[in-house]
């Protein structure tokens, strides 16, 4: 989890689009959300954020192959503590791993 969030940042992800797209309605939590191809728009009152994938090629690590997923998050009439009200469950329910 970040200090704050830009209206406009992009991430790599290291999972597949289907994994992603399974732990997104729990992430998203109560908001209305729908899936345009390979984005989502979600409403997230008093705005919404468009957030789009790409699937990117594995990364290599000696014999391990981890999937990476691009993410890029636009927020639209959402002040920076929304942002950061928003991203704070996001970010904990798409967190895999790590200590």
């Amino acid at each position: 989890m970040q200090s704050s969030y830009d209206e406009r940042f992009e991430r790599d992800m290291g999972c597949t689009e289907a994994e992603w797209l399974g732990w997104l309605p729990a992430a998203v939590g109560a908001c209305v959300w729908r899936r345009e191809g390979s984005q989502v728009v979600i409403e997230v009152p008093p705005g919404r954020l468009w957030v789009k994938w790409e699937p990117q090629p594995p990364r290599v690590i000696a014999l391990m192959r981890m999937p990476v997923l691009r993410v890029n998050f636009v927020f639209i009439g959402l002040d920076a503590g929304q942002r950061y009200a928003f991203m704070k469950r996001f970010d904990l329910y798409m967190q895999r791993g790590g200590g």
